[in-house]
């Protein structure tokens, strides 16, 4: 699998499904704020991790292959971007480590910087592993 951006898919999208997306986060987003409330920033902070857009995106996702293709090639999109949300989602938990073992001792900015470089490294990592999953399973796949 290649990684790369198309920005032809956002022709593909109607004002209405940004307003989805962007409605759907927030609320996400203050969702997490009320948890962080009641009960404290460091369980708060595990709930922003989740990708507020993730539900309205493979949703539409979904909506869009469907129209386009059939319902397998739907499942199959689907599915991989939900599997590329799992691998940001490791990403982020790196960032938010590092953000939480820096902040205290060191400044803004140098926590910030590593906690970036975290978080590439981690989401690289996770991707890497899962492309090596996959190909070992692939060949385990084929070879019954």
């Amino acid at each position: 699998m290649r990684i790369g951006v198309r920005l032809d898919g956002l022709k593909q999208s109607t004002w209405g499904e940004y307003g989805i997306r962007f409605v759907l986060g927030g609320v996400i987003t203050a969702g997490a704020g009320v948890i962080a409330k009641d009960y404290g920033p460091v369980v708060g902070g595990l709930f922003l991790a989740f990708p507020a857009i993730f539900p309205a995106s493979v949703t539409l996702i979904e909506i869009h292959q469907r129209e386009l293709h059939n319902e397998k090639r739907a499942q199959q999109d689907a599915a991989a971007d939900s599997a590329g949300t799992s691998l940001g989602s490791i990403g982020l938990m790196a960032f938010a480590a590092t953000v939480g073992g820096l902040l205290p001792s060191t400044s803004s900015i140098l926590a910030i910087s590593a906690a970036t470089a975290s978080w590439l490294l981690g989401a690289g990592a996770a991707w890497t592993v899962w492309q090596i999953f996959l190909g070992w399973f692939q060949a385990r796949r084929t070879s019954f």
